[in-house]
């Protein structure tokens, strides 16, 4: 898993993107940006945006830039029918939420070996390929 690209959760572009009081977590956001072969998918950029809009009060065309960007840098799967039956079969094995199946969905599919996020069940490993992790746990 580990020669593997990585797949960023949704909260750790936050980390990355909006500096907060909490400066820990925007080094190990920056650092893992930096430091790993990045894996996303449209769900995550999608989630990303909103928050961007909301949280940190990007235009519109700050946004159409971002998303520009973020298509020519990382490789990003979009959701697609395979992709959503997958997360209905996750959610009942793993009780994952909806939301969430999704993005371990997406990260199984792209071939993914780790998913960082911090919302998600540490350490487990999905159908033996993807290990989740939350870079911010101590």
């Amino acid at each position: 898993m580990r020669d593997k690209p990585c797949f960023l959760d949704t909260n750790i572009w936050l980390y990355a993107f909006i500096k907060s009081e909490d400066n820990d977590k925007t080094a190990i956001a920056d650092q893992l940006i930096k430091s790993h072969r990045i894996l996303a998918s449209s769900q995550v950029v999608n989630e990303l945006c909103v928050n961007l809009i909301k949280k940190a009060k990007l235009s519109e065309p700050q946004i159409q830039e971002l998303i520009t960007s973020f298509y020519k840098k990382y490789s990003t799967v979009n959701l697609n029918k395979e992709i959503m039956v997958k997360a209905s079969a996750l959610r009942e094995q793993y009780k994952f939420s909806f939301w969430d199946s999704m993005v371990v969905s997406a990260a199984l599919f792209s071939d993914a070996g780790t998913l960082y996020t911090e919302d998600m069940h540490d350490s487990l490993i999905v159908e033996g390929k993807l290990r989740i992790v939350n870079p911010f746990k101590q």
